[in-house]
């Protein structure tokens, strides 16, 4: 079902602050920078391996991230895992009793395709699931 570790998502307040760490320090390589209205966020990729660090900033009041934000701070906020097929994953996560928050697919960075399981049954990991 899962191929791979897409990315890990890290909310933080401002993506050019975070980027003082995790490019200018560590010199990880900013690939782009990209808003998506539908999530409310801006976020920003930076590759390492087979895999990316995903900074993600609030751009409303009322994003998931920033209520995140507001009540755990910054911080590691998804694990995103790569599938051949979101819904299929889904719909048989949903047959083995895994809460989800999205029914079916939708937008995310870059035209991929995202859906997300409920950290209730995922021992309190909020995962995506994605497909580029």
């Amino acid at each position: 079902m899962l191929k791979r570790l897409d990315h890990i998502g890290i909310a933080v307040e401002s993506i050019e602050t975070a980027l003082k760490f995790f490019r200018d320090a560590l010199g990880l390589t900013l690939e782009k920078i990209e808003e998506v209205p539908g999530q409310k966020v801006r976020v920003a990729f930076l590759p390492i391996g087979e895999t990316h660090i995903e900074l993600i900033e609030p751009t409303s009041p009322d994003s998931p991230v920033k209520k995140f934000l507001s009540e755990k701070g910054e911080g590691i906020q998804h694990l995103a895992f790569e599938t051949e097929d979101v819904q299929s994953a889904l719909d048989a996560l949903k047959m083995k009793g895994i809460q989800l928050i999205d029914a079916s697919p939708r937008p995310g960075a870059g035209g991929s395709k995202v859906a997300f399981l409920h950290p209730k049954s995922t021992h309190r990991v909020l995962i995506e699931l994605c497909k580029h």
